[in-house]
């Protein structure tokens, strides 16, 4: 009778835990559908004041049919803003969990370390000098921002190896570097005119309107590599959420699995951050969602955070053109009017120390 009784649980074991499974595969199934769908939306709020919706499916879909205006419109203006919003979100969510995971820390986002300062700052010199009237162009900016961004990675590297990559230090490191930066930011601009200030306050807010498909491209590959690389590593990840000690005793090299870890995200989110600007929460609201869901499996949690960053920041920018008629405003002001409740929300709520 005991054995018939332990051989019946079994299946229900089982069940429940394909059901469980079966739930996050039908979340992340949910989340792409919806930002496939927002994409679409995207365009449309961007076109509707002069196109039609049979116009708009037309330049979409049977572009032979349509005006050559409308089509130029929807797939080289407003299609790569729509597709950058997608790839910046999942870069930011999924920068996020990796983060949160590196560091133990619920609180954790690639803007800790510094990365985002480092690239408004470098931006904000090359904006302050007129780098952007050299020879490079248009890349003058984002390619300071990017540099910049990397010292500061390069910076807090140096002092995390000297204390095996401990997470405490990597998180006050970073909150040193964002102090500083901030301050040499505010004193460059101090000394320059008003219009200049004008354009470093804009793309310090963060801004989806310069994409292109080539910068799209660049982007997509960079979190590609990223993902691929990481969610191969997804059981080590997880094992990392137990806490040092135990995922040491499990045979895995802790400081190691950082130290490559913090590399990998560094150039990712100092890649994404040098073309939009800062656009901040999302890496804290999009893992923080999608771990009440899936819970702590990276498998899952690092699948569905970048799909959740990906439809936060596409709705975010759908709202940054629609308040109000014919002005967009900086996405970052939305996504912080967004992610703010829910961060002190976290704060309140959580027990344990934050560091």
């Amino acid at each position: 009778m005991d054995a018939g009784s332990s051989a019946g649980e079994k299946p229900d074991a089982g069940y429940d835990y394909r059901k469980s499974v079966h739930r996050k595969y039908m979340f992340a199934a949910a989340l792409a559908v919806i930002a496939v769908v927002s994409v679409f939306l995207d365009l449309y709020c961007t076109t509707y004041n002069y196109m039609s919706l049979d116009q708009f499916f037309k330049a979409i879909f049977t572009p032979d049919r349509a005006t050559d205006i409308n089509v130029r419109i929807i797939r080289n203006i407003q299609a790569p803003i729509a597709v950058i919003g997608i790839l910046c979100g999942a870069t930011f969510g999924f920068a996020g969990a990796v983060m949160q995971t590196m560091l133990n820390n619920p609180l954790a986002s690639p803007y800790t370390l510094g990365i985002s300062s480092g690239a408004s700052l470098g931006a904000a010199i090359a904006i302050a000098f007129g780098a952007s009237a050299l020879s490079i162009g248009v890349l003058a900016v984002p390619l300071s921002a990017f540099c910049f961004s990397m010292i500061i990675c390069l910076f807090i590297f140096l002092i995390a190896k000297r204390q095996s990559f401990n997470a405490t230090i990597l998180i006050l490191a970073g909150v040193g570097i964002v102090q500083l930066f901030s301050a040499l930011q505010s004193m460059l601009q101090y000394f320059i005119d008003s219009e200049t200030l004008r354009n470093i306050t804009f793309w310090t807010m963060g801004s989806l309107e310069k994409a292109t498909w080539q910068i799209d491209g660049l982007i997509a590959g960079l979190f590609l590599i990223s993902f691929i690389i990481l969610y191969r590593k997804a059981w080590l990840l997880t094992a990392m959420r137990l806490g040092d000690n135990k995922a040491r005793s499990l045979g895995i090299d802790v400081s190691k699995l950082r130290r490559n870890m913090f590399v990998l995200i560094s150039v990712l989110t100092a890649g994404t951050v040098s073309f939009v600007g800062a656009i901040g929460f999302i890496g804290i609201v999009a893992p923080h969602i999608s771990r009440m869901i899936v819970g702590e499996d990276q498998r899952y949690l690092l699948l569905t955070s970048a799909l959740l960053g990906a439809c936060i920041l596409e709705f975010a920018d759908i709202l940054s053109k629609t308040i109000s008629v014919g002005i967009v405003y900086p996405i970052g002001i939305i996504t912080a009017i967004i992610g703010l409740p829910f961060y002190f929300s976290l704060l309140l709520r959580k027990k344990k120390a934050i560091v």
